[in-house]
């Protein structure tokens, strides 16, 4: 099922609500009820995951928050890998949770948790070596394709999208991040555990193949080989003007028709993939310096990174009349520009966790000011709480992923408490984070099963734990 099918069907009503009359929630002396998984079902069971739950569990006072990080956190590993090895190597297939299929964004923000305990758990380890080595075979397979699945024959749904489909993928959404999510995981991976194995030749063509595809999105000669149509009642769905986009200037930034929620773009100078991919760029340079020794690639990536950095600095930044100087979410370099945020990562929000702005870099102060503020027209506030959502779900949802995203990214104590009080009022009586929910009412969600949600949730609970344990007894 899609995910539009998916919203509709459910119509937000709340799917899987627990109706067990022993449920209740802190504080009234009835346990919590048994939501995770059974053991013997489990996809995956990682000792260092496990030790983590259990060290939660026991240390932070308040249960209904170890209750959920118990449930949360290792919901991917539960619920959404299946591992093997395809030329003798580990190979990994991730779904998001309800939709079988494998986006290289959601892939690798539901294993990047993990990271972490890597060391100390090499089934873990390779586990998340399997992710890197498929995310390579899908950008070899189409650099365009958001989404891919398991079987190579397979044709879905979307094969009569107006593009250039293959067996085997699900979708081919071109989104700037689809690409710098993998360099973000194979990256940290290496940083992390050490290990080089993954940089592979498979590795060192899909690298290769990902300048390219920015290099052809810049669109410096022409509009590039990438279209995108759909017959579609949902205008988020479709790419106008022949499926090029409407027209932006070749000023050196990447054109992306979609957004990481999977919408598209208004103009197609997305900012916040821009900055990622300056980050992605980076890390390729270092990687192909240390690793490869491939001096002369490592220095076209730098010199990449630095004509995109330029190209933001001069149109990605505008002056707001209220706050300043500020990044805009997308622009078309001709002098118009969209000034929101969405929910989805890479967001503006989200710019210090990519590791693309310093926290205390003036503008996106300004800019952060903004996108929690009523200026931001998908920044919804109600009496279930307040957050960041977009319109992949439409107005009044608020996305888990936002309160997330906006305390991993906050030094402010009492910015992460409230963060964290919210989304423990947010599960909707399910012990699992959704993908919205509406801002007057948490159990009128969406997806009752969206594993990145839930993992990166338990990122949140853990780095808090470790860093601010006082923050969750309460």
């Amino acid at each position: 099922m899609n995910r539009k099918q998916f919203i509709r069907n459910t119509s937000i009503a709340g799917a899987g609500v627990l109706l067990n009359p022993s449920f209740s929630f802190a504080g009234s002396g009835f346990d919590f009820p048994i939501v995770r998984v059974a053991a013997d079902k489990r996809h995956f069971q990682s000792a260092a995951i496990e030790k983590a739950i259990a060290e939660f569990s026991s240390k932070v006072k308040n249960k209904e928050l170890a209750w959920l990080f118990g449930n949360c956190f290792p919901n991917t590993l539960d619920t959404t890998v299946y591992t093997g090895t395809k030329n003798g190597r580990p190979d990994t297939y991730v779904i998001t949770g309800d939709i079988d299929a494998m986006w290289l964004r959601d892939s690798t923000a539901q294993v990047s948790p993990y990271l972490s305990f890597a060391k100390e758990d090499k089934a873990l380890q390779e586990l998340i070596a399997g992710v890197i080595n498929r995310q390579a075979f899908c950008i070899n397979k189409d650099p365009y394709a958001n989404a891919f699945y398991n079987d190579e024959t397979k044709e879905g749904e979307w094969k009569t999208d107006h593009t250039t489909m293959k067996p085997g993928i699900h979708e081919r959404k071109w989104e700037i991040d689809s690409l710098c999510y993998p360099v973000r995981l194979a990256y940290r991976y290496w940083k992390t555990t050490n290990d080089t194995s993954v940089f592979d030749a498979t590795w060192n063509k899909a690298a290769k193949l990902i300048v390219q595809t920015f290099r052809e999105q810049q669109r410096k000669t022409g509009k590039g080989p990438y279209k995108f149509e759909r017959r579609t009642s949902w205008a988020t769905d479709g790419v106008p003007l022949g499926g090029y986009g409407y027209p932006a200037k070749p000023v050196g930034l990447i054109f992306s028709m979609f957004r990481p929620s999977d919408d598209a773009t208004i103009y197609p100078l997305f900012i916040p993939a821009n900055f990622f991919a300056v980050v992605s760029l980076k890390q390729m340079a270092e990687i192909f310096t240390a690793v490869y020794k491939d001096a002369a690639f490592a220095n076209e990536c730098t010199a990449f990174a630095k004509e995109v950095e330029a190209a933001i600095k001069q149109y990605g930044v505008v002056t707001h009349p209220q706050f300043g100087k500020v990044y805009a979410y997308e622009v078309n370099g001709y002098g118009s520009f969209n000034l929101m945020d969405d929910a989805n990562v890479p967001s503006l929000l989200s710019l210090p966790y990519l590791g693309a702005v310093a926290a205390n870099d003036p503008v996106y102060i300004n800019t952060r000011k903004l996108l929690l503020s009523e200026y931001n027209p998908f920044y919804f506030k109600g009496k279930a709480g307040e957050g960041i959502g977009g319109p992949h779900v439409g107005v009044d949802m608020i996305w888990p992923l936002s309160i997330v995203m906006r305390g991993l990214t906050s030094s402010n104590e009492q910015e992460i408490k409230k963060c964290v009080e919210m989304l423990q009022r947010s599960h909707g009586d399910t012990g699992f984070m959704h993908e919205a929910f509406h801002k007057d009412d948490a159990k009128k969600f969406t997806r009752s099963w969206f594993a990145w949600a839930n993992t990166i949730f338990g990122e949140f609970l853990w780095k808090v734990y470790k860093e601010k344990p006082q923050l969750l007894n309460v």
